[in-house]
């Protein structure tokens, strides 16, 4: 770890300039107390800092957990083995996932299921009182989003760990209802710094401030929305343990289940304080704590287990960190690139995934050697077979 100012810690052993200025501008608001928590996999985002832990006193910035609430990982250990797979033709796995689970960022179920029916009805009682609002700001209802992947760097892969024993894997959040709920706070924050004459280093470090209206709507909704990605990820899950089932003939017996935020706030003990502490790109790492690292599309994950580390909020990464923009990713790379780097893995080959290739994100073993006080590996899982959001 490097301290690199009473208000800034780091983690990170590649960290570029303007990611590092980024994050000196949140950590110099004054409610931002102790420091802000650099993590390894650190880069620029949209808000604030990916990859930064930020705990904050009587305020909370909506920009700096971002339009993806929730967003995070789900993973379960099968009784399978990579051996189970032999001779079976993993395209078809894959096309099968694809079609029961839909992918992309505009299209969504066309129907309730039976697994995702009460997970709806719990969501619509806990939020009766909000979802008319929202409901009018979604194209599609809220219910409909829930099992749907999205798109970018979400993905559902099988994974064999060192033993060969397979792993499903999958990394999704709240969907558009969490961009909506997002947007919506972070423009009342603004407003209401605007309102204020509060000057700012950069206009999405607007906050809300505890004891107002603003504040706890924004907590309330903030919460539901971060229930939601739980429960997205579970339903997900639960279609893609029956849709392996039918691919081996067979009931998977689930012997472990990991579901981790890695955007989100909660109220939080640290450092003899309570703070609301937010994670842009980090997982919980309290010790003892299992959590899940995934790599890019064709590099290792990881299950870890936290070690509880104070001065990082006991945090950790939660993935490898771009290296290049997508923009310039899909300049710089070209789909040759993209089947060397995904060489023996099942996946779509598409021209469009070119901003997830390997070679766009910062080196994964980099990142968890930068993070061996903050987690032990427990598990290295290779991927199988890759299904993208589109």
């Amino acid at each position: 770890m490097q301290k690199i100012s009473d208000k800034l810690y780091s983690w990170a052993s590649i960290l570029e300039p303007s990611t590092l200025a980024q994050a000196e501008r949140t950590a110099s608001m004054p409610f931002v107390q102790p420091h802000l928590a650099l993590m390894p996999d650190a880069h620029l985002g949209a808000g604030a800092t990916v990859g930064s832990v930020i705990p904050t006193v009587e305020a909370i910035m909506p920009a700096a957990v971002g339009v993806d609430i929730g967003c995070g990982m789900i993973a379960v250990r099968t009784q399978y083995t990579r051996d189970d797979l032999a001779g079976r033709p993993l395209a078809e796995l894959r096309r099968s996932v694809e079609k029961r689970i839909p992918l992309s960022a505009g299209h969504y179920n066309r129907k309730i299921s039976d697994t995702a029916a009460p997970r709806v009805a719990t969501l619509a009682e806990e939020a009766a009182d909000r979802l008319p609002f929202y409901e009018g700001l979604t194209r599609v209802g809220w219910d409909l989003q829930l099992g749907s992947l999205g798109s970018g760097n979400h993905f559902i892969e099988l994974t064999a760990d060192e033993d060969g024993t397979l792993w499903l894997f999958l990394h999704s959040g709240s969907r558009g209802i969490g961009n909506t709920i997002a947007g919506h706070h972070i423009r009342i924050a603004q407003e209401r710094c605007r309102e204020q004459g509060v000057r700012l280093p950069d206009r999405d470090l607007a906050y809300l401030t505890e004891g107002t209206p603003e504040f706890d709507a924004y907590i309330r909704d903030l919460e539901w929305a971060q229930h939601f990605a739980l429960a997205n990820r579970e339903e997900m899950m639960d279609r893609f343990l029956e849709i392996l089932g039918r691919f081996l003939g067979g009931e998977v017996e689930e012997r472990e289940r990991i579901n981790c935020h890695h955007n989100f706030t909660a109220r939080e003990h640290h450092l003899g304080r309570d703070v609301w502490l937010s994670r842009k790109g980090a997982i919980r790492a309290d010790a003892g704590r299992p959590g899940l690292i995934p790599g890019s599309m064709g590099t290792a994950s990881y299950v870890v287990v936290g070690k509880g580390d104070p001065d990082s909020f006991e945090s950790s990464p939660h993935g490898a960190g771009r290296a290049y923009a997508r923009r310039a990713a899909r300049r710089t790379f070209t789909l040759a690139d993209m089947d060397r780097a995904m060489t023996g893995i099942e996946y779509r080959r598409d021209a469009a995934f070119l901003d997830e290739i390997p070679a766009a994100y910062k080196d994964i073993d980099v990142v968890m050697a930068d993070a061996a006080d903050l987690v032990e590996v427990r598990h290295t899982l290779r991927q199988l077979v890759n299904v993208k959001g589109e």
